[in-house]
């Protein structure tokens, strides 16, 4: 049975170039990078020249790069690192209500151990709005964690905008401002210079790299608490020896997702508007979630009223077609997706939501023929289904 991959958003294959590039210290590079032996030495400089590279992709310095196990720990050590810095001045901090679960429950973590956690509202798309950012920020506001893009819902949220507001508004006392950009690289531009922010979060897993691999982006002069201690890796910021052929298949794959941003983003656009406009067409009261236009280009949410999600994933699945509810962190726990709840969504829509997100190798034909497999599935289990159409 052929298999139509169409959840980019959960993970994404290693690219042919990226594996290449990894493979020599697999086997054959296999030293400690904190070795002063030859063969540690040729791990050492392996990483050097990985987060040079990266720095490049991101037009930043390499020592504002912090290398981490993933996009999850980035997150952890950007909220803890900044509020355990600074507890004894400041103990505010707002997060949006549509963030990864990584911030969220570090988030309500760090409330439990004495810090103010205010949760910025978002609209029915999904988007912040600057002024509600801007009117939440207090002299004890230490930090502002804003998503670039949702996950789930693919909405793109006004970073620079925030940003360039905080620094009118308050100029050198501002909060620090950390986003969590995971899945921006590939589809939107990524520099943190740009978008005006102090911290940055990336994953590895979601450009066609390696899993188990990430990075955060430390403005120079930004101070964190590191949370991994035991050695003295990344500047004394993360402890633990490095994932050498991770961290080279990490930058091999954000060079490329880079380069590629414009073409790409023109590509996916086009297939995701056409799908769109044909579930549309259809008029079986398919909804919309996330924003019609500042969304990612890859990124297809919809809402089918009176079916479940998690049925119509096993029934698409069944037919080869890889889909999701949403986060894939949050697939096996049968709870309301947080992100739809914020935007207001009824408990029928939430329930009965769809994601599919595109990639860089999908094609007219596959979505030709996921439409026609959705279109039956969505019949099947609506005349399976006891709860009410209402269109």
């Amino acid at each position: 049975m052929r298999t139509i991959y169409l959840d980019h958003a959960g993970a994404t294959p290693v690219r042919n170039e990226v594996f290449s590039a990894m493979s020599p210290y697999l086997q054959d590079v296999y030293g400690n990078p904190s070795s002063i032996h030859h063969k540690g030495r040729e791990a050492y400089d392996a990483v050097t020249k990985a987060r040079t590279e990266i720095a490049q992709a991101l037009e930043v310095s390499p020592n504002e790069i912090i290398f981490t196990s993933g996009g999850t720990e980035a997150n952890n050590l950007a909220l803890r690192g900044v509020a355990q810095n600074v507890r004894l001045t400041k103990s505010h901090i707002l997060v949006s209500a549509i963030e990864h679960k990584s911030v969220l429950e570090t988030a309500h973590t760090l409330s439990q151990q004495g810090f103010e956690v205010e949760y910025i509202p978002v609209d029915e798309y999904g988007m912040v709005h600057v002024e509600d950012v801007v009117t939440r920020v207090r002299n004890d506001t230490l930090l502002i964690s804003i998503m670039y893009a949702n996950n789930e819902i693919g909405t793109i949220e006004p970073i620079a905008e925030i940003a360039e507001a905080l620094h009118e508004k308050f100029g050198n006392a501002r909060p620090l401002f950390h986003t969590d950009a995971c899945q921006a690289p590939g589809q939107l531009k990524v520099s943190p210079h740009e978008l005006g922010v102090d911290l940055m979060t990336l994953n590895s897993g979601k450009i066609y790299g390696p899993k188990g691999v990430g990075m955060l982006y430390v403005r120079e002069g930004v101070c964190i608490t590191p949370q991994i201690v035991g050695g003295e890796q990344e500047r004394h910021l993360r402890a633990g020896t490095e994932n050498v052929a991770g961290i080279v298949g990490f930058a091999r794959a954000l060079t490329l997702a880079t380069e590629e941003q414009a073409t790409t983003a023109v590509h996916l656009s086009s297939l995701r508007d056409t799908f769109i406009y044909s579930i549309r067409m259809e008029g079986f009261g398919a909804i919309l979630n996330g924003h019609e236009t500042e969304r990612l280009p890859g990124n297809i949410h919809f809402s089918f009223p009176a079916i479940e999600g998690e049925a119509l994933v096993l029934l698409l699945d069944s037919h080869g077609i890889c889909a999701s509810t949403g986060s894939a962190c949050n697939a096996h726990d049968l709870l309301p997706s947080h992100v739809l709840r914020a935007t207001k969504r009824a408990g029928e829509h939430i329930h009965g939501s769809l994601r599919l997100t595109l990639g860089r190798s999908t094609t007219e034909e596959e979505l030709e023929i996921t439409l026609k497999t959705l279109i039956a599935c969505v019949e099947r289990l609506r005349a399976l289904s006891p709860l009410p159409l209402k269109l």
